[in-house]
């Protein structure tokens, strides 16, 4: 089938004898054509039904707004017209009643998880927050809060819209909060440019899809790897809030990824003062959130995505920017945490799965591997993995390497037990420097003043071990993002037989 979104019918002289063309039936539609209702007075004369009908063979107008369903089973949501906010609205408008009456017709279905497609004429206001950049700046400034609160709450697979004359493909974007929520299907927005414009802008996007109803659950809600938050998240007004009553979404803004992972289980009863015991609901612990912008929180603008290698459900590992190896990657938490010793037990079981199967990919290479963690001046977890040639040194010499350049630098690094949990000699909030070697060794040292930032690095890039001093600082081996996204694909190609992520 063909769908169109933006303005049908031309206003020219011209458009209007194509039109009797097909209208006289001297000309045909090769296919069954679906179009949305008017975007301007001067075209609501062809649409004589708001409840849609058929406009010439093969061409059908859907409506105002509702659901078609093919006989396939897949399920078009259409809004057509431009926003109003006056009462009544003109025949090309619609309003906030329609929004409502169109969200309620399907939400009000308990099995309701969202649709195939949605068919706009505007675009939703704010589509580009967490997303790729907009091709026109002043695009910014267009779009419907009213779509975008239809686009939250319908969860269009894809979601096709027009008139502001461009064509922009945003990244997929995620319909659950991670670590909160069962994981759904990515939405994708599409913009469309003007059918035979003259800057030759794509006006036609062609693809294929399986109904939502036919899909398999797994296919259905796997996550691709340049996945971003929502964009509407914030847009999401059914609820009336009082400013005493605030929602989850205002009291955590969904710049990042933060998520109370120490949710209260039942209620703790306090004593009111004279003997007898009041229950009181146990308040949680908020969890922290970045001072600025988090180069590493996976739902962060700032994330270098195509850097992504494999995602799961806690953690997810990334090409090193500027690694000392073209296989230098890190294992970095999907939420907001600073440190190994602030982890839950669920994202350390994720973690060490990612170890295990690094340190497995790593082996058949012929490559051992060391990682080391620098908490201090960092707001972020980075695990930094880093794999070395067995026949560039021994696992011995690593240690004492790493050992004997710390107390060059007036520091102590401890070697501490090899089934250690390093949450037993450091706090939350200390600061330390950590490395695990390949054996199951670990050294240790506690920051007290000052730390070299570059240590980890400045030591395997030292003659002792991989000789390559100049690559010590990942300022100096930065890569154009072509050489990047080779090296990750490359990577992630290799990785991909020994990521448990993708195992059935």
């Amino acid at each position: 089938m063909l769908l169109c979104v933006g303005s049908f019918f031309g206003t020219s002289p011209e458009s209007q004898t194509h039109w009797d063309e097909y209208k006289s039936g001297a000309k045909k539609a090769p296919i069954q054509t679906y179009v949305l209702g008017a975007n301007n007075q001067e075209t609501v004369k062809h649409f004589k039904d708001v409840d849609g009908c058929e406009l010439a063979a093969n061409i059908t107008y859907l409506g105002r707004k509702g659901l078609f369903t093919g006989a396939s089973g897949l399920q078009i949501a259409y809004l057509s017209g431009i926003e109003s906010s006056s009462e009544p609205a003109p025949a090309y408008c619609f309003t906030a009643k329609d929004v409502t009456s169109l969200k309620m017709s399907l939400m009000s279905n308990s099995k309701f998880k969202g649709v195939d497609i949605l068919l706009t004429s505007s675009w939703p206001k704010d589509v580009s927050n967490y997303g790729n950049a907009l091709p026109n700046e002043a695009s910014k400034k267009c779009g419907s809060a009213l779509i975008s609160n239809l686009a939250f709450n319908l969860k269009p697979r894809y979601h096709f819209a027009a008139l502001e004359g461009e064509n922009y493909e945003r990244l997929p974007y995620r319909n659950h909060l991670v670590l909160q929520e069962n994981a759904q299907h990515v939405s994708r927005f599409i913009s469309l440019a003007s059918v035979g414009n003259l800057d030759k802008k794509k006006y036609i996007y062609a693809f294929n899809i399986v109904p939502m109803s036919l899909t398999d659950i797994a296919d259905l809600v796997k996550q691709p790897l340049d996945v971003t938050e929502n964009p509407y998240r914030k847009s999401d007004k059914d609820t009336p809030k009082s400013k005493g009553n605030k929602s989850a979404e205002e009291e955590e803004p969904t710049q990042q990824f933060f998520f109370d992972l120490n949710k209260p289980q039942g209620k703790k009863r306090q004593t009111d003062g004279k003997g007898g015991r009041q229950s009181q609901a146990k308040q949680p612990r908020k969890h922290p959130q970045p001072t600025g912008p988090c180069w590493f929180c996976l739902a962060s603008p700032e994330v270098e995505k195509h850097l992504v290698v494999s995602i799961g459900d806690n953690c997810y590992v990334a090409l090193a920017k500027g690694g000392l190896m073209s296989d230098h990657v890190l294992i970095l938490p999907i939420g907001h945490y600073q440190s190994t010793v602030d982890l839950s037990s669920d994202v350390v079981k994720e973690v060490e799965q990612y170890k295990a199967a690094l340190r497995t990919f790593f082996k058949t290479k012929g490559k051992r591997y060391v990682m080391f963690e620098r908490n201090y001046k960092s707001q972020h977890l980075q695990l930094q993995v880093v794999p070395l040639p067995l026949s560039c040194c021994t696992t011995e010499d690593i240690k004492e390497t790493f050992i004997l350049q710390a107390q060059e630098q007036g520091m102590e690094l401890l070697e501490i037990p090899e089934h250690s949990d390093i949450k037993q000699i450091a706090q939350p909030g200390t600061p330390y420097f950590y490395v695990e070697l390949d054996s199951g060794e670990k050294l240790f040292h506690r920051i007290k003043k000052h730390f070299p930032l570059q240590f980890g690095r400045e030591v395997l890039a030292s003659e002792a071990i991989l000789n390559i001093p100049t690559r010590a600082d990942w300022k100096d081996c930065k890569s154009s993002r072509a050489e990047e996204e080779d090296l990750t694909k490359t990577f992630r190609d290799a990785f991909e037989p020994f990521d448990f992520t993708l195992q059935d």
